[in-house]
């Protein structure tokens, strides 16, 4: 055994790493899920379908190169889990690594065309209250596998509105109306730019944010969101 695994096993006596889903402890070769919940992820593979569900969000609405969510969302499951103890609880670490797996799907697909990652914004109060933006670690897990830049000032929240929980299609949209504004459009002037969030509902915040984004010069989107619920 080596010096690095008996380590390992010593602080794992003390600090056991447990799975972020079921909270069982985690065998030496696994992460930060365990394989049987990493196994039972409802993945969509809409990365290989132009036509998926995302996608068909914004036909008619905006003008979008490509569109995915990683997983579905479904109530009291391993994704609702994940991102409650990503965004509630702390654990960016979560966001990251799935951010990972997520560029591992995209290789080798036409998200792969992209220039840069622009996670979507927090507004800096909820920032500061937060003190990180989760959509971001997920951004950084995809830029650490695509190679591709993560931009966080182009794009800014402007106006801290209320959250879009529990709200319905409609007032989702008007929630979201004028609230993202871009700054130095020149900087994303002739990009691909991957728009990065956490979960994609209505589609309201991301049709809102890729609004901002077409006003830089010849611009093109893509989406990619870690669920669709």
């Amino acid at each position: 055994m080596s010096s690095i695994n008996i380590i390992t096993d010593f602080f794992g006596l003390f600090f056991p790493r447990i799975c972020a889903s079921c909270n069982e402890s985690l065998f030496r070769n696994e992460i930060f899920l365990c394989t049987r919940c990493l196994y039972e992820l409802p993945k969509t593979n809409f990365q290989n379908d132009p036509e998926n569900e995302v996608a068909q969000m914004f036909w008619g609405r905006i003008p979008i190169r490509h569109a995915m969510a990683y997983c579905y969302f479904q109530k009291g499951g391993h994704v609702q889990k994940l991102l409650h103890k990503l965004k509630y609880k702390g654990q960016k670490e979560i966001g990251y690594e799935l951010g990972k797996m997520i560029g591992y799907d995209l290789l080798n697909t036409s998200f792969i065309e992209s220039d840069l990652i622009i996670p979507v914004p927090l507004h800096k109060s909820k920032l500061r209250k937060r003190g990180y933006n989760q959509s971001e670690y997920i951004a950084k897990g995809i830029s650490e596998v695509m190679g591709r830049p993560v931009d966080t000032g182009s794009l800014l929240r402007a106006i801290a509105n209320p959250t879009q929980t529990n709200k319905h299609r409609y007032d989702r949209w008007t929630n979201v109306e004028g609230v993202f504004v871009l700054n130095y459009p020149e900087r994303i002037a002739n990009k691909h730019v991957l728009l990065v969030d956490d979960v994609v509902t209505t589609g309201a915040t991301l049709e809102a944010c890729t609004s901002a984004l077409l006003q830089a010069e010849n611009v093109k989107v893509s989406i990619v969101t870690l669920a669709k619920a």
